[in-house]
Protein backbone atom coordinates (compact mmCIF):
# COMPACT_ATOMS: atom_id res chain seq x y z
CA UNK A 1 0.00 0.00 0.00
CA UNK A 2 2.85 2.69 0.76
CA UNK A 3 4.24 1.81 -2.41
CA UNK A 4 0.86 2.15 -4.56
CA UNK A 5 0.26 5.64 -2.47
CA UNK A 6 4.46 6.48 -3.40
CA UNK A 7 3.81 5.62 -6.56
CA UNK A 8 0.59 7.82 -7.43
CA UNK A 9 2.10 11.03 -5.51
CA UNK A 10 5.53 10.62 -7.94
CA UNK A 11 2.47 10.73 -10.84
CA UNK A 12 0.61 13.59 -9.69
CA UNK A 13 3.14 15.69 -9.09
CA UNK A 14 4.77 14.74 -12.54
CA UNK A 15 1.06 15.67 -14.20
CA UNK A 16 1.52 19.67 -15.75
CA UNK A 17 0.00 22.40 -14.44
CA UNK A 18 -3.50 23.00 -15.98
CA UNK A 19 -3.69 25.98 -18.44
CA UNK A 20 -4.24 29.32 -16.90
CA UNK A 21 -8.06 30.20 -17.59
CA UNK A 22 -9.41 32.41 -20.02
CA UNK A 23 -10.37 35.04 -16.93
CA UNK A 24 -6.79 34.45 -15.49
CA UNK A 25 -5.12 35.60 -18.80
CA UNK A 26 -7.97 38.42 -19.18
CA UNK A 27 -6.61 39.70 -15.75
CA UNK A 28 -3.01 39.17 -16.64
CA UNK A 29 -3.51 41.36 -19.96
CA UNK A 30 -5.96 44.23 -18.04
CA UNK A 31 -2.73 44.59 -15.63
CA UNK A 32 -0.55 44.52 -18.61
CA UNK A 33 -2.93 47.12 -20.11
CA UNK A 34 -2.75 49.29 -17.43
CA UNK A 35 1.48 49.55 -17.21
CA UNK A 36 1.12 50.79 -20.62
CA UNK A 37 2.66 47.72 -22.31
CA UNK A 38 0.12 47.15 -24.90
CA UNK A 39 1.43 44.52 -27.28
CA UNK A 40 1.85 41.86 -24.46
CA UNK A 41 -1.88 43.20 -23.21
CA UNK A 42 -3.18 42.12 -26.66
CA UNK A 43 -1.28 38.69 -26.58
CA UNK A 44 -2.80 37.94 -23.32
CA UNK A 45 -6.49 39.23 -24.34
CA UNK A 46 -6.03 36.95 -27.86
CA UNK A 47 -5.04 33.83 -25.95
CA UNK A 48 -8.48 34.82 -23.32
CA UNK A 49 -10.74 35.03 -26.66
CA UNK A 50 -9.46 31.69 -27.37
CA UNK A 51 -9.50 29.70 -24.29
CA UNK A 52 -12.76 31.01 -23.69
CA UNK A 53 -14.60 31.79 -26.49
CA UNK A 54 -18.11 32.64 -24.47
CA UNK A 55 -16.34 35.29 -22.34
CA UNK A 56 -17.27 38.38 -23.82
CA UNK A 57 -14.68 40.52 -21.94
CA UNK A 58 -11.91 38.90 -23.91
CA UNK A 59 -12.88 40.11 -27.08
CA UNK A 60 -13.63 43.40 -25.81
CA UNK A 61 -10.34 44.38 -24.42
CA UNK A 62 -8.49 42.85 -27.71
CA UNK A 63 -10.50 44.93 -29.73
CA UNK A 64 -10.39 47.93 -27.67
CA UNK A 65 -6.18 47.55 -27.27
CA UNK A 66 -6.15 46.85 -31.42
CA UNK A 67 -7.80 50.31 -31.65
CA UNK A 68 -5.59 51.80 -29.04
CA UNK A 69 -2.51 50.12 -30.95
CA UNK A 70 -3.52 51.16 -34.24
CA UNK A 71 -4.07 54.91 -33.04
CA UNK A 72 -0.45 54.55 -32.41
CA UNK A 73 -0.25 54.11 -35.88
CA UNK A 74 1.23 50.14 -35.42
CA UNK A 75 -1.73 48.93 -37.73
CA UNK A 76 1.07 46.55 -39.86
CA UNK A 77 2.76 45.57 -36.83
CA UNK A 78 -0.40 44.34 -35.00
CA UNK A 79 -2.81 43.39 -37.50
CA UNK A 80 -4.98 45.99 -36.59
CA UNK A 81 -7.45 46.41 -38.75
CA UNK A 82 -10.43 48.18 -39.22
CA UNK A 83 -12.27 45.05 -39.86
CA UNK A 84 -10.92 43.12 -37.34
CA UNK A 85 -11.66 45.23 -34.30
CA UNK A 86 -15.45 45.67 -35.56
CA UNK A 87 -15.08 41.70 -35.40
CA UNK A 88 -14.25 41.44 -32.07
CA UNK A 89 -16.51 43.70 -31.04
CA UNK A 90 -19.66 42.53 -32.63
CA UNK A 91 -18.72 39.25 -31.59
CA UNK A 92 -18.28 40.49 -27.32
CA UNK A 93 -21.87 42.73 -27.89
CA UNK A 94 -23.02 39.75 -29.11
CA UNK A 95 -22.17 37.91 -26.20
CA UNK A 96 -23.32 40.56 -23.71
CA UNK A 97 -25.00 43.47 -24.87
CA UNK A 98 -23.74 45.72 -22.07
CA UNK A 99 -20.56 46.04 -24.09
CA UNK A 100 -22.25 48.17 -26.74
CA UNK A 101 -22.78 50.96 -23.64
CA UNK A 102 -19.20 50.54 -22.56
CA UNK A 103 -18.00 50.83 -26.17
CA UNK A 104 -20.13 54.33 -27.09
CA UNK A 105 -17.76 55.64 -24.22
CA UNK A 106 -14.53 54.31 -25.10
CA UNK A 107 -11.41 56.20 -26.74
CA UNK A 108 -9.84 53.46 -27.68
CA UNK A 109 -12.27 52.42 -30.09
CA UNK A 110 -12.99 55.74 -32.06
CA UNK A 111 -11.07 54.23 -35.23
CA UNK A 112 -13.83 52.22 -36.38
CA UNK A 113 -16.72 54.86 -35.38
CA UNK A 114 -17.24 55.52 -39.27
CA UNK A 115 -16.89 52.31 -40.61
CA UNK A 116 -20.28 49.93 -41.56
CA UNK A 117 -19.70 47.58 -39.02
CA UNK A 118 -19.94 50.23 -35.96
CA UNK A 119 -22.95 51.50 -37.90
CA UNK A 120 -24.74 48.26 -37.89
CA UNK A 121 -23.99 47.70 -33.86
CA UNK A 122 -26.24 51.01 -33.90
CA UNK A 123 -29.11 49.43 -35.19
CA UNK A 124 -28.32 51.07 -39.21
CA UNK A 125 -27.71 48.72 -42.22
CA UNK A 126 -27.44 49.25 -45.89
CA UNK A 127 -30.27 46.71 -46.17
CA UNK A 128 -32.64 49.45 -45.27
CA UNK A 129 -32.84 52.32 -47.90
CA UNK A 130 -34.49 54.74 -45.03
CA UNK A 131 -30.71 54.21 -43.38
CA UNK A 132 -28.66 55.14 -46.91
CA UNK A 133 -28.58 59.25 -46.22
CA UNK A 134 -27.41 58.37 -42.56
CA UNK A 135 -24.69 55.70 -43.27
CA UNK A 136 -23.36 57.97 -46.34
CA UNK A 137 -22.43 60.71 -43.89
CA UNK A 138 -21.29 58.35 -41.14
CA UNK A 139 -18.44 56.16 -42.50
CA UNK A 140 -15.92 57.02 -44.58
CA UNK A 141 -15.82 55.93 -48.49
CA UNK A 142 -12.55 53.77 -49.40
CA UNK A 143 -10.95 53.04 -53.18
CA UNK A 144 -9.41 50.31 -53.91
CA UNK A 145 -5.75 49.52 -53.09
CA UNK A 146 -2.99 50.43 -56.00
CA UNK A 147 -0.16 47.99 -55.32
CA UNK A 148 1.91 49.22 -52.70
CA UNK A 149 0.50 53.06 -52.48
CA UNK A 150 -2.48 51.71 -51.23
CA UNK A 151 -5.99 53.66 -51.51
CA UNK A 152 -5.75 56.22 -54.01
CA UNK A 153 -8.97 57.66 -53.80
CA UNK A 154 -11.64 58.31 -50.78
CA UNK A 155 -15.07 60.18 -50.82
CA UNK A 156 -16.94 61.80 -47.91
CA UNK A 157 -20.01 62.87 -47.81
CA UNK A 158 -20.96 66.40 -45.88
CA UNK A 159 -23.91 67.40 -44.21
CA UNK A 160 -25.98 70.21 -46.70
CA UNK A 161 -25.45 67.81 -49.84
CA UNK A 162 -22.08 68.43 -49.49
CA UNK A 163 -19.18 65.74 -50.79
CA UNK A 164 -15.41 65.92 -51.26
CA UNK A 165 -13.26 63.32 -53.23
CA UNK A 166 -9.85 63.11 -51.83
CA UNK A 167 -7.01 61.50 -54.49
CA UNK A 168 -3.55 60.36 -54.27
CA UNK A 169 -1.66 60.38 -57.78
CA UNK A 170 2.15 59.53 -58.00
CA UNK A 171 3.97 61.22 -60.91
CA UNK A 172 6.88 59.80 -62.73
CA UNK A 173 9.35 60.47 -59.91
CA UNK A 174 7.71 58.11 -57.18
CA UNK A 175 6.24 60.92 -55.49
CA UNK A 176 3.08 61.45 -54.06
CA UNK A 177 0.57 64.44 -54.91
CA UNK A 178 -3.11 64.51 -52.82
CA UNK A 179 -5.60 66.58 -54.19
CA UNK A 180 -9.13 66.95 -52.47
CA UNK A 181 -11.80 67.96 -54.84
CA UNK A 182 -15.63 69.39 -53.32
CA UNK A 183 -18.53 68.54 -54.91
CA UNK A 184 -22.15 67.82 -54.48
CA UNK A 185 -24.60 64.96 -53.83
CA UNK A 186 -28.13 63.61 -53.88
CA UNK A 187 -29.83 60.29 -52.87
CA UNK A 188 -33.10 58.78 -54.10
CA UNK A 189 -33.29 55.70 -52.36
CA UNK A 190 -29.96 53.44 -52.92
CA UNK A 191 -29.19 55.72 -55.90
CA UNK A 192 -26.71 58.38 -54.87
CA UNK A 193 -25.26 60.95 -57.47
CA UNK A 194 -22.71 62.68 -56.86
CA UNK A 195 -21.92 66.06 -58.59
CA UNK A 196 -17.94 67.27 -58.97
CA UNK A 197 -16.07 70.10 -60.92
CA UNK A 198 -14.99 68.95 -64.35
CA UNK A 199 -16.79 65.42 -64.46
CA UNK A 200 -20.17 66.35 -64.38
CA UNK A 201 -23.35 63.90 -62.78
CA UNK A 202 -22.09 60.78 -61.55
CA UNK A 203 -25.00 57.99 -60.57
CA UNK A 204 -24.11 55.34 -58.50
CA UNK A 205 -25.84 53.17 -55.62
CA UNK A 206 -25.32 51.76 -52.13
CA UNK A 207 -25.74 48.10 -52.41
CA UNK A 208 -27.46 46.31 -49.53
CA UNK A 209 -23.78 44.76 -48.90
CA UNK A 210 -22.55 47.84 -48.04
CA UNK A 211 -20.45 48.43 -51.43
CA UNK A 212 -20.94 52.18 -52.87
CA UNK A 213 -20.21 51.41 -56.43
CA UNK A 214 -20.16 54.49 -59.18
CA UNK A 215 -18.97 54.23 -63.13
CA UNK A 216 -15.65 55.47 -63.56
CA UNK A 217 -13.93 57.47 -63.31
CA UNK A 218 -15.19 57.14 -59.70
CA UNK A 219 -15.10 53.55 -59.10
CA UNK A 220 -16.18 51.26 -56.41
CA UNK A 221 -15.99 52.23 -52.54
CA UNK A 222 -15.91 50.62 -49.50
CA UNK A 223 -15.32 51.26 -45.38
CA UNK A 224 -11.98 49.67 -45.52
CA UNK A 225 -8.94 51.03 -46.96
CA UNK A 226 -5.98 49.32 -48.20
CA UNK A 227 -3.26 48.58 -45.48
CA UNK A 228 -0.18 46.95 -45.23
CA UNK A 229 0.21 45.63 -48.69
CA UNK A 230 3.48 46.60 -49.45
Amino acid sequence: MVLALSLLALTLSAAPPAPPSGRALNTQGFRLYQAGRYPEALEKFQAAAQAAPDYALAHYNAAATLGLLRKQGKVCEYSAYRDTIVELLSTAVRLDARRLQRAKDDRDLDVIRDTLGWQRLLGRTPRKEADVPALLRAVSWYGPGVGVHGTTRALKFLNGGRVELWRREVDDAGTPQESRTPGTYTVRGRAVEVTLPGAGAITGALGETGTLSFPEPLGAFTDSPSECDA
